[in-house]
């Protein structure tokens, strides 16, 4: 049985991820090198994601257009939820996509890649994001996918979901 995972902010060849710092000066990505850290992504994707499951990556998949190759190494049928980054035409990362949205409603959990302001929690139970990487939201309402947040693998569907029993 095909299971569904969920992922947001590999930013797959941004080499400034190796060297970004969050609020507190520690660097946002353990890695040296883009290369590890692309390495490290796709070798823990593909740890747990099957050839028959499914993706959703919740945006900015990548920041160089020379690494959406990468995207082809990657287990699953994958959805893309446009991020801020994902500034490619669509040609571009459709052949690595089944499908291409702004967002998705799954069980009434919305899931985005920006979290959404709050005035929209009364129409939906939660909200799956990325967007944040580092930076939590006090409000179990909104729960996080960015890959700094889930120990830079795909997580279970029915793990995030599960969060709101």
């Amino acid at each position: 049985m095909a299971e569904l995972y969920l992922i947001a902010d590999t930013h797959f060849g941004h080499k400034g991820m190796c060297t970004f710092t969050d609020n507190d000066g520690v660097k946002l990505r353990p890695f040296e090198t883009i290369e590890e850290m692309d390495e490290v992504l796709v070798a823990n994707w593909n740890s747990v994601v099957k050839p028959h499951d499914k993706v959703y990556h919740l945006g900015d998949v990548v920041i160089n257009r020379r690494a959406l190759i990468t995207l082809a190494r990657l287990n699953g049928t994958k959805v893309l939820i446009k991020g801020n980054h994902d500034i490619f035409n669509l040609a571009d990362y459709s052949p690595y996509f089944k499908d291409i949205r702004a967002y998705r409603v799954l069980d009434n959990i919305i899931c985005s890649h920006i979290p959404l302001h709050p005035y929209c929690k009364a129409r939906f139970k939660g909200n799956i994001h990325g967007h944040t990487h580092t930076n939590k939201m006090e409000d179990p309402w909104y729960q996080s996918v960015c890959v700094e947040q889930i120990n830079y693998t795909p997580i279970s569907w029915e793990v995030v979901k599960a969060r709101y029993q």
